[in-house]
Order: structure tokens, then sequence, then C-alpha cells
């Protein structure tokens, strides 16, 4: 460094424990090791826990062949053949497993000559460290600290050697912040010290210990959830605050007197680390903000200099040091106007930069990001005349860009955000989403009532105090000191619509529009949904509503001349109209009702006028995906201009015989949107017309489904269900369209029975199957949208349908034993061809019968007419059936009938287990992943019948209801997580049912203890970490039998004694191993400790996590067991406890724990989602809304 370091606090660069000394060290008690010139056993006898190889790196009696380590290792990551690949890896895990090879570690590190060999030691090391620490004897954690901390310091003061063993040093580094998480302060008072004066003794040192000071911030205020018990956490944080005085000396030495770049960059990295956290005094009441500030012009620190002025923007800390946040904010604007001008065209700079130059403009995205959204209200008062006390009260002052720094920084926002980066992109959209959004919030009371007459009242809702209202910004619409409120709003006019066309150019793709360009720039249907694209919708779409609420003529303004520059082909392009007719959609339900009216009216005729004029398949196309989404968007304004509702019908019908990849998909979708929302007017006779549409609809419906595929004439005939099922008072009139529209099924229906009467081969044609097939989903398609009414039509065709069901489950069978008879295996002779081409009518036929009874709310004809031929027809051929031909579709089609039937199917309950359980289990015991579908609909059925006929389940005999607990713990431990989630449910449900039944005391001693540990079991595995919230809950309601009134004793004379005996283990007490089981009497002692079930529960609980767990300790252990017992009535206390216990066993750690939380942001997150859409009218999807839930707004007739 250029001059003598500053005062020290007195700290010695050798700790008193040994630790940083100036020369490496042995961990103490450790085997020797021998360097080896080479491997004296060859590596293709590498086999397992016993080939030579293994034994010899495990032999402790002898010194350590490094060498022949090195062979291993190096042939793991660089063998010529995967055998030797296999044969290092075994080896490696068991050297892993040993519980002493980390005591060889020290050998390794002196004498390896292998990157890869330093690595895995430090590895096996760093494990030793975070799992086994405090079991070791204090010798060897002294010796382990000093050996790290003195190879660090040995590594990082050579510059040569540390530049060169760059990536060493940095794992060195790693396992020595992993070694201070575990001792210091308590046992390591010294360790900030020790850092902070070694680097005292050379540059290259000083530059390693910073990057050790940055992770120590990192470890204990970044990562620490779920590392660390939250006590831990909290005492670290306390410590690293109170020495902090001596790093912050350190960084400003560094910053102020090194002529060092790669340093000066470290110290700038690990203040970054620090500055969210530490006192405001260093920040404000120091120079150190000015001495970053300094070095952002510089090239070499402009990065390092921004991420820190970033985290300094991100402190939310009040309104006392507003006036330092002003000031640190015109610096920067100051430096930042000579590196990017105003003039500087910031999307094509990003695209000629280098790596670094569009790192920095992120970075500075990011800047502006968050000193917006944490001081925007603190720079509106200084830099905004309005706000500061001067300019017009009404708010209308002209701002300049260049000589006002706010507006200069938003519009250098607004240019970055046209980057042609989508990470970059989001950082921007994440902000200006924030942005409108308050500005929105302390306008809203003024907007919503200009809009009183349309959108607010479409939506309705009381007016709410806004959860925005002070984001980041002034109390906009309060009185000012000058008196009126000054409109937020105008002040920022010319960012707003700068704004919103940046919405409108560069608006993604929504859900509901299945054209895209593929890379080869053609007009394709797209195949997969881009969850990013939808989720940058979602945002984009609210920011864009909001913009439209803050100013209705500017957004209409700006979308019809973006439109008429489509049709005059000046800014003609796939990409502008596809933008800007997403951007039109987005905002529907923003706009009062006469302006929407407008703006519809002229978008609409454009649109329509553009598919005419533009010539090209591929152009038709893009601009026929665009009509359809726009109308779908607009139900309001098509049920209020029914000329536009027939017009748009009529080519949505039109684009049906479109044959270009997608346009008919969406044609059918977008009618189906529209008939959600507008059905009502298909079956009225509107003025100047002489019938309803319905009619003509019904007439022209062979013409209209002629070039459909039957996807989506099913779809079709959904969507016109639909429309019949809104003549809820002419029944006879709803019959007869329901007639009318299944009239050529039916027709085909029939004619395939007369040919199958007269020459019942014909069932067996593939076309024949195809044909059934599709017309049972087209029944199927029309139960859904129709509901109960389709009953009429069930009833005509029900006993046909189960003939066929018969038909085809014996020409299944026919075909297996055919195959089978060929010398095919079981296993095949259910899945070739043939049979799946057979099932398929079977399958169709049980999800027709579903939705029916799905539908249907005549339950006594339901019981009485349609379920005992179901029985027959289905259960019966179920059980008889090879399992690979078995559908899973009979076990959900049976969970409708329980559910719609509910008690009155109890009679019924013995037959289903009869043809479903035993024959169902032993398809599903043998492994985990045969069946997945009959799995998930077995225990959807058991579900069923546990919520509605529980009578039934206490009618099982113990062997049924053995087996019945068995299926419940298989499907718990299941790795798909919907079976496991299943199981879990079920078993929370039985818990409840038996808890209240008599039989509580009989099934909680039988079950008790296997649910316990099976519980307990997958909530210790990060397999099953999904299931958190049903394990607490089913522990929780586990141990809340120990509440209940009259109970028996948990525990009988064998367990009690083993419990005892491991009991007394635990607290010391001799027993002798391998000593005989306990005489009756011992056992009769041993259960007379227990009094109550309780105590008893609290010793089991205790032996089991002590098993288990054996790095908690008893106390911690028995600690555990009696607060599960103490909170076992408290379920968020219980939770919490819980959670503890898996970061304290380190089951979980970093993320994962972190996941556990997941569940109350979840819920908090959707309620937010619910409470926006209730206030802001449009917020609402229009594909989230019910059907016809306009019916009765203002002008819809």
């Amino acid at each position: 460094m250029a001059s003598s370091p500053p005062p020290s606090s007195g700290a010695s660069v050798v700790a008193s424990s040994g630790a940083l000394s100036s020369q490496p060290a042995s961990f103490g008690v450790l085997a020797g090791a021998s360097p080896g010139a080479s491997a004296s056993v060859p590596l293709s006898s590498c086999g397992g826990d016993n080939d030579p190889t293994s034994l010899a790196l495990l032999d402790f009696s002898a010194p350590l062949n490094v060498a022949l380590l090195d062979d291993v290792i190096n042939a793991f990551y660089g063998a010529a053949s995967m055998e030797q690949r296999v044969a290092a890896e075994k080896v490696m895990n068991a050297l892993q497993a040993h519980q002493d090879f980390w005591q060889r570690a020290d050998a390794i590190l002196s004498q390896s000559k292998s990157a890869s060999t330093k690595f895995f030691a430090l590895q096996v090391l760093e494990s030793v460290i975070r799992y086994r620490w405090n079991t070791l004897p204090d010798v060897q954690r002294e010796g382990i600290k000093t050996f790290i901390s003195n190879l660090v310091i040995s590594l990082s003061t050579d510059e040569e050697t540390f530049r060169k063993e760059r990536s060493y040093v940095g794992k060195l580094n790693v396992v020595l912040v992993q070694l201070a998480k575990q001792d210091w302060p308590h046992r390591w008072a010294s360790f900030i010290p020790d850092l902070v004066g070694a680097a005292k003794s050379s540059e290259g040192l000083c530059e390693n210990v910073m990057v050790i000071l940055k992770l120590v911030s990192e470890e204990v205020f970044d990562f620490s959830e779920g590392e660390m018990l939250s006590g831990k956490v909290k005492n670290l944080k306390a410590q690293l605050n109170s020495e902090f005085q001596s790093v912050y000396q350190l960084c400003e030495y560094v910053l102020h007197n090194s002529r060092k770049p790669e340093l000066v960059s470290a110290t700038l990295e690990t203040l970054h680390a620090y500055l969210s956290w530490v006192p405001m005094g260093y920040i404000f009441e120091t120079n150190i903000v000015e001495t970053i500030l300094a070095l952002f012009p510089h090239p070499p620190f402009r990065s390092h200099a921004l991420r820190c002025i970033t985290e300094v923007a991100n402190l939310q800390v009040g309104p006392a040091f507003d006036q330092h946040f002003v000031h640190v904010y015109r610096v920067f604007m100051g430096h930042l106007a000579t590196l990017l001008p105003a003039t500087v065209n910031v999307k094509e700079a990003y695209d000629r930069g280098t790596d670094v130059e569009q790192a920095f403009v992120q970075n500075l995205a990011m800047f502006f990001g968050a000193f917006f959204k944490n001081h925007l209200g603190a720079l509106e008062a200084a830099l905004l005349p309005q706000f500061a006390g001067g300019g017009a009260a009404d708010g209308t002052a002209a701002l300049d860009v260049a000589s006002n720094p706010l507006m200069a920084g938003l519009d250098a926002l607004l240019r970055i955000s046209y980057v042609d980066d989508i990470e970059t992109f989001k950082v921007c959209l994440d902000y200006w989403h924030l942005f409108v959004c308050d500005l929105f919030s302390s306008e809203e009371v003024g907007l919503l009532a200009m809009g009183s007459g349309g959108a607010q009242a479409s939506w309705g809702g009381a007016q709410q105090k806004s959860p925005f209202a002070n984001l980041g910004g002034v109390a906009g619409g309060q009185p000012g000191p000058s008196g009126p409120p000054k409109s937020r709003k105008v002040a920022y006019t010319p960012v707003l619509s700068a704004l919103r066309l940046l919405m409108i150019s560069r608006m993604a793709k929504p859900e509901e529009v299945l054209i895209v360009e593929d890379e080869n720039g053609h007009i394709v249907r797209e195949s997969m949904k881009d969850n990013d694209t939808l989720v940058r919708y979602k945002i984009m779409r609210e920011t864009l509503i909001y913009l439209s609420h803050l100013d209705r003529i500017d957004t209409e303004t700006q979308m019809i001349d973006k439109l008429s520059m489509q049709i005059d082909g000046s800014e003609w392009s796939w990409n502008n109209v596809n933008t800007l007719c997403w951007a039109i959609g987005s905002i529907s339900g923003s706009m009062v009702e006469e302006q929407e009216n407008r703006f519809l009216v002229n978008v609409i005729r454009d649109l329509l006028n553009l598919c005419e004029i533009t010539r090209g398949k591929d152009n038709k196309a893009v601009i026929a995906s665009n009509i359809m989404y726009v109308v779908g968007q607009y139900p309001r304004f098509l049920r209020a201009h029914w000329k536009f509702l027939k017009t748009v019908v009529n080519k949505l019908f039109e684009f049906m015989h479109e044959m270009h990849p997608g346009v008919q998909d969406m044609a059918c979708d977008t009618f189906l949107k529209i008939v959600r929302q507008c059905r009502r007017k298909f079956i009225t006779t509107q003025v100047g017309e002489t019938e309803a549409f319905i009619s003509e609809l019904l007439r022209d419906l062979p013409t209209t489904i002629h070039d459909l595929q039957p996807h989506q004439i099913h779809s079709f005939y959904e969507s016109v269900a639909f429309v019949i099922n809104a003549e809820e008072r002419e029944v006879t009139l709803r019959d007869n369209h329901l007639m009318q529209l299944m009239d050529m099924p039916n027709q085909m229906w029939s004619a395939i029975l007369t040919s199958a009467r007269q020459d019942p081969a014909i069932l067996k044609q593939p076309e024949t199957t195809r044909r059934l097939s599709h017309l049972l989903k087209t029944n199927t398609a029309v139960c859904h949208s129709l509901g109960h009414p389709f009953g009429v039509q069930m009833q005509r065709i029900f006993l046909d349908t189960m003939q066929m069901y018969r038909a085809y489950s014996d020409l299944v069978s026919a075909a297996i034993k055919e195959a089978a008879a060929s010398g095919m295996a079981a296993q095949h002779s259910s899945k070739t061809t043939v049979v799946k081409s057979l099932r398929s009518v079977k399958r169709e036929t049980l999800l027709l019968s579903e939705a029916f009874v799905v539908a249907t709310d005549d339950v006594n004809t339901l019981l009485s007419s349609y379920v005992p031929s179901m029985m027959d027809a289905i259960l019966g051929d179920y059980a008889r059936n090879e399992p690979d031909a078995r559908d899973a579709e009979v076990l959900s089609l049976f969970s409708q009938i329980i559910k719609k039937l509910g008690s009155a199917m109890l009679p019924q309950i013995p037959f289903v287990f009869q043809g479903t359980f035993e024959c169902t289990l032993a398809m599903i015991a043998k492994n985990y992943s045969d069946y997945p579908e009959i799995r998930l609909h077995f225990f959807g059925m058991l579900r069923a019948i546990t919520q509605n006929c529980f009578p039934a389940i206490l009618g099982l005999s113990s062997a049924q209801i053995n087996h019945l607990l068995d299926a419940v713990v298989w499907a718990m431990r299941h790795t798909e997580y919907h079976v496991a989630e299943e199981g879990l449910n079920l078993l929370e449900e039985l818990l409840h049912y038996f808890a209240e039944s008599e039989h509580a005391s009989a099934f909680y001693r039988a079950y008790f203890h296997q649910i316990l540990q099976v519980t307990l079991g997958l909530l210790t595995d990060t397999m099953h970490k999904p299931g958190f919230k049903h394990h607490v809950r089913i522990l929780s309601n586990v141990l809340a039998y120990l509440d209940a009134p009259q109970k028996d004793p948990l525990w009988d004379v064998d367990a009690s004694a083993t419990v005892a005996a491991a009991t007394a283990a635990s607290r010391g007490e001799a027993i002798p191993e391998g000593s005989p089981a306990p005489e009756p009497a011992a056992a009769a002692a041993a259960a007379a400790l227990y009094t109550d079930n309780a105590t008893y529960v609290r010793d089991y609980l205790h032996a089991i996590l002590l098993r288990s767990f054996p790095n908690l300790g008893s106390a911690t252990s028995l600690e555990l067991a009696k607060g599960m017992i103490e909170r076992r009535s408290d379920y968020r206390a219980f939770k919490q406890l819980i959670r503890d216990f898996l970061v304290a066993s380190k089951v979980y750690g970093g993320t994962e724990a972190g996941s556990l939380f997941d569940e109350e942001a979840a819920a908090a997150a959707r309620r937010e989602e619910e409470a926006l859409h209730t206030r802001v009218p449009g917020m609402m999807p229009v594909s989230a809304l019910p059907p016809d839930s306009m019916d009765g707004q203002p002008g819809f007739a």
C-alpha cells in the first residue's frame, strides 16, 4: 500500500487460539501421509467399499498415498472410459462415507498436485464442519481452524500464488467462513480483529480479507434463513454490527490510499455486502458515499460503485435522511449526464456495447428502480417545483428533462426500457408497474369518479384505502401547505405518455394468442406456452390498465395513431401489429363505456379493413389472430352492439374454414369466450331480425363445422350448448334446441349401432372406434356446458352407451387373450394398438358418464335409473380385467357418484370395495411408478368414501382397515406430489372422522405409533418437503388425541419397556448391550412409569428423535418432544417449532428451509391480487370473469 496502515484496535495478526498464524499446521491428532510417486494400485481394480484402492486409501495404519488419490479423482473428471469413471466414483463415495477420512484433509491439501483433489478434500471437510462440528474434540476443532486460517494466509500473501490459485483460495475462504459460523464469537472472539489485522500485512492478503469479510456478511445477513437457528442468527448479526467499525476503517483506508484496481474493486464489493444493514451513521455521517460517488466515473470501478450506490438507494430509513438521498441522487445524475447524455440512443448503444457496458446498463436500470421505488417522494419534494412550494398550484409547471434531475432519471430509465434484453426490460418493467400503481393510488378517488358512469359501475365495489397509497411517493391528493391538492399525474404527463408508447411497443403475447412467428420467420401454431412471457404479459397488462385510468384519452389516441400507421404501411410489421393489438385487448374494462364504444368501433373497423387490403396468407393469419384476440377481450362492447357482435361471430365462422395453422383453433376459442359473456344475445330476437341467432346458428351448423378438426368440433359444440343453456325459462324450446344440436351426432350414433347389430365385427374396425370416440367426446363437451338439462340427451343414449361398454369390454378381453395366445407377454398384450383403440371407446364412455353425474341435479333418478347399470357393467369389468387394461376413469367415476349421492350410496359401498379395493392395491403396491393415474384416482375414491360414507369404513374388517392404512402410507410416501397429497389429505380426514367416532381409542391404540413414525419420517425427508403443511397438521391432529376426554393408554407392556429403556439410555443410565428382553415383571414396572398418555408420548418422541438425529443431543431432543406436546393445540406455534427443528437437524438448509414459509407468502399474494381485482376496473382478466358476469350492467340488454 502507499502509506502506513491505519491505527489498529490492538488485535494481533496471530490469534490467541492459534488461528491466522503465518504457516500452515496439521490438524493435530491425525494420521500421517505419504506423497507417493505414483499409484501402487491400478484404478481398474476399483469396485466399491472393499476394492483395493478404497482399502488402501482408508488404511489409517499407513501414510496416505496422495498420488493414488490424485489418480482416482483425475480419473473421475477425465477418465477415458465410462468404466473408469464409475469405478472412481465408487471410491470417492466410499471415502466420503467414511467418518474419519476428513482427518486426512490436511495431508491432501499440503501434498496433492491436483486442484480437483484439493476441492474434494475441502468438500469432505466442509461437510464435517457443517454437520459434525460440535461432536469433535476441542483439540481437533482448534487444529482445523489453525490449519485452514494459515493456509489461507500463506496462499494470499504472495501475489503470483494468489492469482494462480484464485479458485482454490475461494473455496478455502468458504470453509473458513463456515468455521466462523460455528465458533464465532463464543469460541473465536478475535475472528474479525484477526482478519483486519492480517489485512495490513500486504495488499494481496488485504484483497482476500475483503473477500472473506464479504462472505461473512452474506452468510449472516443474506443466507442465514434456514441455515441457522433464529437465535444464533440474531447473535451473529449483533456481533458483526458491533465489530463493523474496524471493517469500516479498513475499507476507508483502502479506498483513500490504495492504487491497486483489484484491491479497490474488492473493497467496493465488500462494502456492497455491508451497506444494506450497517448503522446509518457510517453511510451519511462519514465520507464513504462521497468516496464511492467519486469512483463512479472511473471505468475500472464504475460497475462496483454503481452497485454500492444502488444498495444505498435500497435503504428505507424514514424522512430524516431524505436530504441525504436527494444529495446522493443529484451528484450521481451529475456524473451520469457526462457518461450517458440525454441524446444517446441507449438501445443502439447497448446493441453495439461490450459485455461490461451491457452489464452497466442493466445495473443502471436496477439503480433507478431502487432509488425511485424507495425515495421518489423525497425527490418530488426537492426537485419538482409544484411539490417544492413553487410552480402552479394545479401542477402544470413545465419540466425540462435536461435541467431537472428527476425527469432526467425517468427519461434515462425509459430509454433503457427499449434495450433488447429481456432481463433488463423486466427490471425496468417491475419499477414502471410500481410507479403507475402508486400514481393511480394517489389519484384514485378522482379517477374512479370520472369513470363512475361506465367502468367503475361495471365492476362495483366500495372504495377502499389503497395498499399502495404511501408507496415511495408523496401523499398525492392530500392538501399541501399552499392549499389545494396538487396532481402528481399532471407533473408526470410527458413520462406517462412515453410510458404508454413503451408498453404498446413491447407488449408481451397473451395466452389466448396461438399464432406465433418461428425462428425461420414463418407464422405457425404455438407448440408450447412460454410461462415467462405470460408473467410478463400480466405485469404489462396491469401497468397499461393503470396508465389508461390515468389518461384514457392519451391511451386511445396513441393506439388509434399506431393502428393508422399499420393501415398506411408506414409502420407495418408483424411485431408492430401484434404488440399493438395485444395492448388494445389488454385494457378491456379500463375505459368508460362511451369511450370504449367509440374506440372499439374504430379498432374493429380498421382491423377488418386491414385484413381485406393485406395480401399474403401469413399476413392475413397474423391480422386474423389479432382480430379474434381483440373482439374476445371486449364482451361488454359486443353485448351493447348486436350488429357488431353478429359481424364478429360470422367473421369467426369464416376463420373456421381458414386452414392456416392456429387460425381455426383461435376462432373456436374466441367463439367460446364470447358466448360465455354474450350468450343471451343469441337466444333473443334482436331488433331488425326475424328470429333468434341460435336458430340460424343451428340451421347452418353442418356448413360451419365442415372444415373443423374433431377437437375443434367439440369446442364448437361446447360453445353452442352454452348458448342453449341460457334458455332457462322456455324449457321445451331449450330441449328442442338441444335435439337440433345433437341431431347429426345422434344420426351417426344410430347408424353405427344399426350396423353393429347386423355385423358386430364392425366395432373392431379402427374407423368405427375413432367415430365412436368422437361422438362420445362431443356429448361430453355438450354435457359440460349444458349441465342438468343434458339429461334429455343422456336418457336417449345411456342404455346404448352401457351396451357399447360391455361390447368393448368383451372385445378388449378377447384381444388380450388372442395376443397372449400368440406368445406375447401379459404386460404387453394390453398395450397393442388394437387394444388401445378399443379401450378409447370405454374410456370416453366413462368420461361421459362422469360428466353427467357431476351435471345432474336429479339424484333420485341417478340412484335408481343410472347407478345400477353402471355398477353392473363397469365394476365387474374392472375387477376381471388384466391390471394393464384397467381404466383409472372407473375410479374417478365412482368418486363422483359417491360425492353426488352421499350417504344414499352407503349400501353400495361394499360392492365398490369388492370391485376395486384389493385388485387395485395389488397393482400399486409393487413400486411407486406403475399406474400413476390409477393411484391418483384410487386415493381420490377412498377420500370420497371417507367424506361421504364413513360408516362403510367402520364396517371394514380389521384386515381391511390394515390394508387401507397401508395404502394411505404408500400414497404419503409417493414421490409424485399429487399422489402424496391425496394420501396426506385422506389421512387427515380419517383422523378427523375416527376421532369423532366411538372407535377412536381402538384406532389410535392400533395405529398411533405407525402414523407418528411415518409422518416424522416424511417430514424429515427433503423429497417430501412440498407436503410440509400436511405433515404438520397430521402430527398436530395425532397429538390432539391426548386431549380426548375418554382415552385408553397408548402404551402396551412391551412398547413401554422399550421406550423406558431408550429413555434411560438417553439419560446416561447403563443399559447392557445385548441384554435380553425385559421380564414381565420388569415390563410391568416400566409400564408403571406412565400414568398418562402425554408423558408416554413425550418419551416415545424423545426416543425416536434421539435415534434418528443423534447430532441434536439428548437435551435438545427432549425439549423438542416436550414442545410438540405443549404446543399441539396451537397450530401456528406448533408449525414454527417444527420449522426450527428441521433447520437445527440440518434436514433443510438455505432456500429449502425458506420454502417452508411459501404457504403464507402464497396466501398473502392471493389476497392482494383479489383485492386488486375488485378495486381497479379492468384489472380482472376477461377469461377469469364468471359466465354472464356482465348481466345487468349499464348499456347491456
